[in-house]
């Protein structure tokens, strides 16, 4: 039985979005729970119409605030409307892109930009140019920074975006003095969402542009940019630290060797004969249709690998699917990551199983920092437990830059 629903879908979003980033600023476990009161499990429409309720909400008290000269109040309360319009839009994802996702988006980034204009120093919004897309960006610099300043970089993977991205990395790294930049890349955020730019398996490429933005300012210290990546991200880090050498440390949260590991493993359970397994992944569709169906009947592998995978993929079938997320592969690639990196494996975090094998194939320094359910930390990113997700990166990233 969940906390709060049981439709596994709302759950996770619940447990994930509503209640992951309370501790750094996110909605406090009443909203959630008066929110989630208003909902008909399943329903999404009641789903969206009770979040995106709870955030225009939050949106007028901080509006109020602001009025009033309370920055610090106007500042919060934007944050924690960002959150819940991420919320209120997840069971949206899918092409063709639902209105009422861009509705819910479009407002939250108009609340974070106001939240944005309120941090001490005000965060600076940056537009970064890639192959023919627009990647949104925000600098953030640690508060009375006099001299330059180590900077973290901080990726997105399939679904999160840079607003819940500022609660997840930037609010626990300005704490602790570095400066941070967080961006959404090709089939993330506004460049999926508006642009219709699908995902990139060559995430140094990205990375590489993001660092050429910043780089030369005064406020960087070039010689610690560092890079860390939650969920996919993760893998997406390793990979851009494989093939960009001015990344001087790499965070994968959790470490993920590749996508096909979980794609075949999914055909295995689905009864593909091993055979057609060695055709991976050029598989047809006509084999695959059994489990296609199967897909589509569950509802979070539904959301998962159709509404989700194919939308960031850019691609419209579970054979397409399959040829597109191949490439997500970091087997041969391990060995040219230079700078010190830490992995995180969850408890009970399937896209951690792979971590230690990660950990295994590099070559210079590094830490692999495990996760446990009984510190309430061993689900997926250490949702439920961020701050010693935090304390554990963060002690590390001090101790190697």
């Amino acid at each position: 039985m969940g906390l709060f629903f049981q439709d596994p879908l709302f759950e996770d979003f619940t447990v994930s979005l509503g209640l992951g980033l309370a501790s750094h600023g996110g909605p406090e476990l009443g909203v959630v729970q008066a929110t989630c009161a208003g909902i008909v499990d399943g329903d999404e429409e009641s789903w969206y119409s009770a979040w995106s309720a709870t955030a225009d909400r939050l949106v007028q008290e901080g509006d109020a605030s602001a009025q009033g000269g309370h920055a610090v109040s106007a500042r919060e309360s934007y944050l924690r409307a960002c959150v819940c319009y991420s919320a209120a839009y997840h069971p949206l994802f899918g092409a063709p892109v639902d209105p009422r996702l861009l509705e819910a988006f479009r407002r939250q980034r108009a609340a974070f930009e106001k939240a944005a204009a309120l941090i001490e120093p005000p965060g600076e919004r940056l537009a970064i140019g890639f192959e023919g897309a627009e990647l949104p960006a925000y600098l953030f610099r640690a508060p009375g920074a006099a001299a330059p300043r180590p900077l973290l970089i901080a990726t997105n993977g399939y679904d999160a975006t840079i607003y819940e991205m500022f609660l997840g990395q930037a609010v626990p790294a300005l704490r602790r003095g570095y400066h941070c930049l967080i961006f959404d890349g090709p089939g993330q955020g506004a460049v999926l969402y508006e642009q219709g730019i699908p995902i990139r398996a060559d995430w140094e490429a990205v990375v590489g542009a993001v660092i050429d933005a910043v780089v030369d300012r005064e406020d960087v210290d070039p010689d610690r940019i560092a890079l860390t990546g939650w969920s996919l991200g993760g893998h997406l880090a390793l990979r851009a630290a494989s093939g960009e050498p001015r990344i001087a440390a790499c965070v994968a949260d959790p470490g993920l060797l590749s996508i096909a590991a979980g794609v075949v493993g999914r055909l295995r359970a689905a009864g593909v004969p091993e055979d057609v397994i060695e055709r991976y992944p050029d598989i047809p569709d006509a084999t695959l249709a059994p489990m296609a169906e199967a897909i589509h009947a569950d509802r979070a592998q539904r959301w998962a690998v159709e509404q989700r995978g194919f939308w960031v993929h850019g691609v419209d079938t579970l054979a397409g699917y399959l040829r597109a997320t191949a490439p997500f592969d970091l087997q041969g690639r391990l060995a040219g990551i230079g700078c010190p990196t830490a992995v995180t494996a969850a408890e009970d975090d399937p896209l951690s199983r792979s971590a230690q094998q990660i950990y295994d194939a590099l070559p210079g320094a590094k830490a692999l920092l495990r996760f446990g359910t009984a510190e309430g930390a061993g689900d997926h990113c250490e949702m439920r437990n961020r701050t010693l997700l935090d304390q554990r990166v963060f002690d590390w990233l001090d101790d190697v830059l």
